[in-house]
């Protein structure tokens, strides 16, 4: 077998209808698109969404809120609890949480929250802490630098 020698299975694939040649065929005149009207023309093309000049749904629905996605930020999320699998004395930047796979590697903001406890004495820099997730770091001998 070679690439040269290859075709498709017998009956999997089939000629393309042609379409508006004459009475005889079964499919002549209008070639099977009805009479008249925009569908029936050549070169038609219709956005998605539109409603054959009907007000479109996007437009009778009514408009409520606001988003201000261009100026978005998002932040990922820790906890203490996934901290536990930093040695002691450790430092925890943002490099660290990549290979450790708790934020992606492009991440620029992370935000630290206290869910569970901590053990070890951490070097941890975010860019975010709360106030229960900072005492319990300084607690457990810890420093938390934010920036």
């Amino acid at each position: 077998m070679k690439l040269n020698e290859l075709k498709p299975s017998p009956g999997s694939k089939h000629p393309k209808k042609r379409v508006g040649r004459g009475p005889g065929s079964g499919t002549g005149k209008t070639a099977a698109r009805g009479s008249k009207g925009q569908l029936s023309r050549s070169g038609v093309s219709r956005k998605p969404g539109f409603e054959g000049g009907q007000m479109p749904l996007t437009r009778r629905i009514p408009k409520r809120g606001f988003t201000n996605a261009p100026f978005k930020q998002e932040w990922e999320i820790i906890n203490l609890r996934d901290l536990q699998r930093f040695p002691g004395d450790s430092v925890v930047d943002l490099e660290a949480l990549a290979n450790a796979g708790l934020v992606s590697s492009r991440s620029l903001r992370v935000k630290l929250l206290g869910q569970g406890e901590v053990t070890a004495s951490l070097v941890v820099k975010v860019q975010a802490v709360s106030a229960q997730a900072r005492a319990r770091i300084e607690a457990a001998g810890g420093r938390v630098e934010v920036g």
